[in-house]
């Protein structure tokens, strides 16, 4: 089936989700962004220290993904300060998210006024407007905080949690309970898939949903632990740690990948040029490939006609 007919959330966080809804920005208001908030690393850790508020960084990756490269507002908000001072490091964009949060009211309401600068059609949404923080339980109970620390974990931890514990937003909770097409990842398992899943708002909404939820596998074994588990090893991580597995099939970029737990799409996801990026029309034909094989699953007499 066509992508253009459906309504379809991506979740995620970092470069994956951007190149997601980079893929699918043709889909403008049909297509909405749900982005992870609790990155604490870069130009986005600095701005965290100074006071509470939710990553910015990955909004507004997600942002710039949705607007033409060449285009003013893009390089704005791309623009990357040098040197030594304290603005060395810096990215404008997240300076211009952080300082209109002082602004506004609400994280929402930023968000909502970049989108009519940089004239994205595409809702995109934080995970939660209260700022929170990723912890992981090695089995022994010890525990690190911040996404740095987990990334950088020698061994897969036995739990992750948020701290505090977050609800998402209600625009949000809509969006994945109308959405044909759900997506996870690509991007970093731990700090960048699974945060959203920590939020019980988001899980119960795509539990309740009629969509269908696929997981998109990264193209090259990650540098973290997670980078070294198997398919259904994460699968079942993802089970042990929220308690349930909302998630209906997996798109691999590989011939190899199999799964005891749910079906799989292997195809050729890597975009020639850049060989770890998914290729825009090789991720859509697989997108579309996920949906006839779902609507195959719920109505299997349509085999027979």
């Amino acid at each position: 089936m066509p992508l253009n007919k459906l309504n379809i959330v991506a979740i995620g966080g970092g470069h994956g989700l951007g190149r997601v809804l980079s893929t699918l920005s043709f889909l403008e208001n049909q297509l909405t962004g749900i982005v992870t908030t609790t990155d604490n690393g870069g130009s986005t850790g600095r701005l965290r220290k100074r006071t509470s508020s939710i990553a910015w960084g990955d909004l507004r990756n997600c942002l710039t993904q949705l607007v033409d490269n060449n285009s003013i507002g893009s390089q704005l908000f791309d623009f990357r300060f040098e040197g030594e001072d304290e603005l060395g490091g810096h990215n404008l964009g997240n300076l211009i998210l952080y300082g209109l949060g002082k602004i506004q009211s609400r994280p929402l309401d930023s968000i909502k006024l970049v989108r009519r600068i940089l004239r994205v059609k595409t809702p995109v949404l934080p995970m939660s407007e209260t700022p929170t923080d990723l912890m992981a339980f090695y089995p022994e109970g010890r525990c690190r905080v911040g996404e740095l620390s987990v990334d950088k974990m020698p061994v897969m931890p036995e739990k992750l949690m948020l701290a505090p514990l977050v609800k998402t937003l209600e625009v949000a909770k809509k969006a994945i309970l109308k959405a044909d097409l759900i997506i996870l990842g690509p991007g970093s398992f731990l700090t960048s898939v699974i945060p959203p899943l920590l939020i019980r708002d988001i899980v119960n909404a795509i539990n309740e949903s009629n969509g269908h939820c696929v997981f998109i596998d990264n193209i090259v074994e990650e540098d973290s632990p997670a980078g070294k588990l198997t398919l259904d090893e994460k699968l079942t991580w993802i089970k042990n740690n929220i308690g349930c597995l909302p998630i209906d099939s997996a798109i691999c970029h590989s011939r190899k990948v199999t799964s005891n737990i749910l079906p799989v799409i292997n195809c050729d996801l890597a975009n020639e040029k850049i060989s770890h990026y998914h290729d825009s029309e090789k991720l859509i034909k697989a997108l579309e490939l996920c949906i006839t094989n779902a609507q195959l699953q719920h109505f299997p007499d349509i085999v027979n006609k």
